[in-house]
């Protein structure tokens, strides 16, 4: 298994529950990743949420994919979010969710709109096989 596989799971089931830490208290929420590739896995959120502070009070998460299909398939991702403040992939989102433009953000330079990737750390799938064995799944470091 490579990272290539990941991208792949990842592109192909886009919803993910990130877990975030706001003091001793977990926080999860459902997510609609932008992309995938061989440089990471790609988000956006507002500023003013509370997700952004959580984040960037502490950038450790863990993100989960799941595939209902056959017995259901789940990729999990330990890593650190990275934000990134590069205009042309604040133009591409823009352009790829119009919609950003409609819930309050007036444009791809807008302080309100954050993008952020997960770019390295420790991935594997999880399936009912590895149910009483999830330590023993293949981890895929990237």
């Amino acid at each position: 298994m490579d990272f290539s596989e990941c991208v792949k799971f990842a592109n192909e089931n886009p919803v993910t529950y990130i877990a975030t830490t706001d003091g001793d208290q977990p926080r999860v929420r459902a997510f609609a990743m932008w992309f995938a590739d061989a440089t990471g896995f790609y988000y956006h959120t507002g500023t003013p949420k509370a997700v952004w502070r959580q984040l960037k009070k502490n950038p450790k998460v863990e993100l989960c994919f799941y595939s209902p299909a056959g017995t259901g398939t789940m990729m999990r991702v330990a890593g650190e979010v990275e934000f990134l403040d590069d205009a042309s992939l604040k133009n591409r989102l823009v352009g790829e969710r119009p919609w950003l433009l409609q819930i309050g953000v007036s444009g791809p330079s807008d302080p309100k709109l954050a993008v952020f990737r997960v770019a390295h750390g420790e991935a594997y799938f999880w399936t009912m096989e590895q149910n009483m064995r999830e330590s023993e799944a293949p981890r895929v470091r990237f």
